[in-house]
């Protein structure tokens, strides 16, 4: 009876064991020959693929965020475009606008070279600048609130780890992934580019020395500036292009540290009376002192537009990553340096609303 039970016993085992492995081997069969994405593909599977399997399926998501007005809306188009053709990379552009620039934004974003960008329309408030901005009642019309729109990423783009900030004003002819991909040390929130490094000329500003160094942006004899102990002749940085790491804005309070320091100009002016720059730099200067990475020179060619000669030779203009007309001369306005290298990006406007001015100056100066 015991050996008969203990047969029985066995058989049954058998047959639990027999029947477990035919349905995982149909588990198997199913999942192998399952076309989904999600299903067991042989080439996840491979510990180092190739580079070159690597490039063609380039799904690396990057942030670019870039303010947009209505009178410069060109020169955020052609940025735009040259980022979206010159990158294999999923490019998610955040533009930031003023309601009464959306619908002229989103017609223009519909043209043949745009429609397949990925983009989000954000609208700033300028309320967020009282009592932090002092805005000359005879110089209202230059006050251009956006400018300062870069210093309030993460509630553009709460979600972000890391993001690359842009003018209206540059032409990017490398792959922006580069630029996204450059270091920031440990603590650092941003990279910019140094105003000494090898491919920034000095440029000389009447009555504020150079454009190269915080005095030319900082007013020295105000004691709240003297008390911070930075150097006069520190290297200053350019703005106008940069890479944020938004962990570190957000735990260092960035946002409200430079907020402190445009409420402190507004009632001490410490700012330099000549200023070398716009007015969003000084503050920028003052929170990232010695705090900040850089990039590449050749991720931010500045100065195309300090004046409407050429300061660079055609080979090194096109060796450029990223081509910055900062300075007067924009290239869709005055006559200014390679602006038809500016226009091959360029996209028309199909309201007819923005039009070049550049090849006739005189209609700008009427104006």
């Amino acid at each position: 009876v015991n050996i008969s039970i203990l047969i029985v016993a066995v058989v049954i085992f058998l047959l639990v064991i027999h029947h477990n492995f035919l349905s995982l081997s149909d588990f198997l069969r199913r999942e192998l020959s399952d076309p989904s994405p999600l299903g067991l593909q042989p080439i996840d599977f491979i510990p180092a693929a190739p580079q070159r399997l690597a490039d063609e399926r380039n799904d690396k998501e990057i942030t670019v965020v870039i303010a947009a007005s209505d009178e410069r809306l060109g020169g955020a188009i052609a940025a735009m475009n040259s980022i979206y053709q010159n990158t294999r990379a999923s490019v998610v552009f955040h533009i930031v606008t003023l309601n009464d620039t959306v619908d002229h934004l989103r017609m223009w974003l519909r043209s043949p070279p745009l429609k397949n960008m990925r983009y989000r329309i954000l609208d700033f408030d300028p309320r967020v600048l009282e009592g932090k901005v002092q805005v000359d009642p005879q110089k209202a019309d230059t006050f251009k609130p956006l400018t300062f729109a870069r210093f309030y990423l993460p509630s553009f783009v709460p979600h972000a780890e890391k993001v690359i900030y842009v003018d209206d004003d540059v032409i990017v002819q490398g792959d922006i992934v580069e630029l996204y991909n450059t270091p920031l040390k440990p603590g650092h929130a941003a990279a910019f580019s140094d105003d000494c490094d090898s491919t920034s000329s000095k440029v000389a500003v009447r009555g504020a020395g150079n454009q190269y160094n915080y005095i030319g942006f900082l007013d020295y004899k105000k004691e709240t500036i003297r008390k911070l102990a930075m150097k006069a002749n520190t290297c200053s940085f350019n703005p106008g292009v940069f890479i944020a790491n938004l962990t570190e804005w957000k735990l260092q309070n960035i946002t409200k540290q430079l907020e402190k320091w445009m409420a402190l100009n507004v009632v001490e002016e410490l700012y330099s009376k000549t200023l070398a720059g716009s007015i969003t730099t000084p503050p920028l200067l003052i929170v990232f002192y010695k705090q900040h990475s850089s990039i590449d020179p050749m991720w931010n060619v500045r100065h195309l537009g300090s004046s409407a000669g050429k300061r660079y030779s055609p080979q090194f203009v096109e060796a450029a990553k990223l081509l910055h007309w900062n300075g007067h001369f924009k290239p869709w306005g005055r006559t200014a340096s390679y602006a038809e290298v500016w226009e091959k990006w360029y996209v028309p406007d199909p309201t007819g609303k923005f039009s070049l001015i550049r090849r006739h100056p005189e209609a700008y100066e009427a104006k």
